[in-house]
């Protein structure tokens, strides 16, 4: 699913397009805008996004061995809820909480 099928999905429960558009534009920029800052993200049921540090470190080149210095960078990271990695490891069907 893409984007545009993503607002498609979301019109049919909220009546129009329009809507749907800036409903997932508004998501996605808050959430961006969040993790960005360095803010966790996390919505229950469905998983956190949140920002990681990534140190410097030395690799390799796999062609020449030559060493290559790699430099620290920042990356977004997702972790899914435990409903959501039930619901993909049922294929879609949604089991009821284990008591």
């Amino acid at each position: 699913m893409n984007k545009r099928e993503l607002v498609e999905a979301i019109a049919d429960r909220v009546g129009d397009r329009k809507t749907a558009t800036e409903a997932v534009n508004a998501v996605i920029d808050a959430i961006q805008k969040a993790v960005a800052s360095g803010d966790k993200v996390s919505i229950t049921g469905f998983g956190a996004f949140e920002m990681v540090n990534k140190p410097a470190r030395t690799a390799r080149n796999p062609s020449t061995g030559a060493e290559i210095n790699v430099a620290e960078s920042w990356a977004p990271k997702f972790r899914p809820g435990s409903d959501f990695k039930e619901l993909v490891n049922t294929g879609g069907k949604k089991i009821g909480k284990r008591k």
